[in-house]
C-alpha cells in the first residue's frame, strides 16, 4: 500500500503538470473507448444475423418457381414454372426419410374489414406445418389444422397488429372479417418474433385460397424442413437431391439458373455466421491495434515525462533516493493516471453503446443492440494499463540509472 508521502508525492506531480496528465490519460481513455465502441459493434452486426434468422426454422427450404432460359426436352424457354398440389406429395413420398414436414404457401394482398375498421393486409394461404417453419407463436385461439385443410374452412388466423387495427381492444376469437369479398372466422391471434410486418399477416388453409380462385390447385411456393440429425452436409445434400428432383419433374435444364430457386437456410445461416465471425475478428484486430498505439502513445509521453523531471530525479539521488524507489514514483503516477482514466473511457464507451443501439442503427447500419461484456471491456481496461506501465518502466528505469552529477547538468 502507498504511503500518505507517495500520495501526496503524485497529487502534487499532477497539479504541478496538467498537461502532461491530460495527454497520458486521454490517450489511454481514448483508446479504451475506441476499443469498447469497435468491439460492441461488432456484436451489434452478430445481434442483426441472429435476429435475421432467428423468427424462423434454420432446418428449412424455401422452394420458389421460376421461369426458364433454355429449351429443354421440346419445351421452349421463357416457359413460366407452376407448382401444384401433387407435388407435395410426390416430395413427401421421395424423401419421407430426410422431411420433418413440408407446407405449400400461397401469398395474396387484401382489403380486410371488421364493422366500420378495414386495412389491406398480406394473406398466407398454408397447411399446419407452416406455423414451425415460421415460428408462429399463438397468444389464443389455435392455428390451421389438417381438418380445415380438408374441409376448406373459412378460418382465419390473424396477427397481433391485425387484430389491435380492426378489432380496437375488443375480442376477437369468434368473430367474423371480410376478407377480400368472403368471410371468414377468426380462430386465432398470433405473434412473431420477426417484427410489425410478420404481426400484419393473417393465415388462411391454403385449399380455401384455392377454392377461391376458381378451385385451382397452384400454389406459390413450397416450404419444407429437413431432420435436423442429418446435419449440415446431409441438408446440403438434399438440397442438392431436391432440385434434381423438381427439375426433371417440371422438365427444367439442369443448366437453367431461373427456372427454380431453392433457398437453404441453414446454409444461408451457416454462410452469415461465418462471415460475422471473420468480422468480428476484423473489428477486434482493429480494436487492439487501438490499444496497441495506445500503449505506444503511454510510452512517449513517460520518455517526454523522464526527460522533463531529469533535474528532479537528480535532486532526488543527490539526496539518497535509490534507483528503484525513483522508478516506482514515477510508475505509481503514470498507473493511477492510467488507471483512472482507463476506466472512464471505458465507461464512457458501455454508455456510449447503449445510448446508439436504436432502430435507426438498426436499420441504417444493419446493427442491433450493440454491447459489449462486462468481462471483455475490464480486462481490455486492465490490459492497457498493465502493458503501458511495461512500456512506460523502460525509460523510467533508464532514467534512474542516471547518476546525480550528469542529471543535474541537463539542461
Amino acid at each position: 500500500m502507498l504511503s500518505r508521502d507517495t500520495w501526496k508525492e503524485i497529487f502534487e506531480t499532477i497539479q504541478k503538470n496538467k498537461l502532461r496528465t491530460f495527454l497520458t490519460g486521454f490517450t489511454v481513455a481514448l483508446g479504451i473507448f475506441i476499443f469498447v465502441t469497435l468491439f460492441g459493434m461488432g456484436n451489434g452486426l452478430n445481434n442483426t444475423f441472429a435476429k435475421f434468422f432467428g423468427d424462423d426454422a434454420t432446418n428449412v427450404f424455401f422452394v420458389f418457381p421460376g421461369r426458364t432460359t433454355i429449351p429443354y426436352k421440346g419445351y421452349k424457354a421463357n416457359r413460366r414454372i407452376e407448382f401444384e398440389n401433387k407435388d407435395l406429395t410426390d416430395i413427401e413420398d421421395k424423401f419421407s426419410m430426410l422431411l420433418e414436414y413440408i407446407s405449400p404457401r400461397i401469398t395474396r394482398n387484401a382489403l380486410v374489414t371488421y364493422n366500420d375498421e378495414s386495412d389491406n393486409y398480406s394473406t398466407r394461404a398454408v397447411g399446419p406445418a407452416h406455423q414451425f417453419a415460421e415460428k408462429t407463436i399463438l397468444m389464443k385461439g389455435r392455428y390451421i389444422n389438417e381438418n380445415d385443410i380438408k374441409g376448406k374452412t373459412k378460418y382465419a388466423v390473424i396477427g397481433r397488429l391485425v387484430e389491435q387495427d380492426l378489432f380496437k381492444g375488443e375480442e376477437s376469437i369468434g368473430k367474423f372479417i371480410d376478407l377480400g369479398g368472403s368471410v371468414f372466422k377468426v380462430i386465432g391471434v398470433f405473434q412473431d418474433d420477426g417484427g410489425d410486418n410478420e404481426e400484419r399477416n393473417i393465415y388462411i388453409p391454403f385449399t380455401t385460397r384455392q377454392l377461391i380462385e376458381k378451385n385451382t390447385d397452384k400454389i406459390d411456393q413450397i416450404i419444407l424442413a429437413f431432420r435436423p440429425e442429418i446435419g449440415y452436409a446431409g441438408a446440403m445434400a438434399f438440397e442438392g437431391k431436391l432440385d434434381a428432383f423438381l427439375r426433371d419433374k417440371k422438365f427444367i435444364s439442369p443448366e437453367d439458373p431461373n427456372g427454380i430457386f431453392i433457398r437453404n437456410v441453414a446454409d444461408n445461416l451457416k454462410q452469415n455466421q461465418q462471415f460475422a465471425a471473420v468480422l468480428q475478428i476484423i473489428i477486434s484486430g482493429i480494436a487492439f491495434a487501438v490499444i496497441i498505439s495506445g500503449i505506444i502513445g503511454i510510452s512517449n509521453i513517460m520518455v517526454f515525462v523522464v526527460k522533463e523531471r531529469t533535474k528532479e530525479i537528480g535532486i532526488r539521488k543527490a539526496l539518497g533516493a535509490t534507483p528503484r524507489k525513483v522508478t516506482n514514483s514515477i510508475l505509481f503516477e503514470s498507473i493511477f493516471i492510467t488507471t483512472i482514466s482507463g476506466f472512464v473511457g471505458m465507461i464512457i464507451g458501455v454508455v456510449v453503446l447503449g445510448q446508439i443501439g436504436g432502430k435507426t442503427l438498426e436499420d441504417d447500419y444493419f446493427i442491433t443492440n450493440p454491447y459489449i461484456a462486462s468481462g471483455t471491456a475490464v480486462f481490455a481496461t486492465i490490459l492497457l494499463i498493465v502493458c503501458g506501465t511495461i512500456a512506460g518502466y523502460i525509460p523510467a528505469r533508464r532514467a534512474a540509472k542516471i547518476k546525480p552529477i550528469v542529471a543535474l547538468r541537463d539542461e
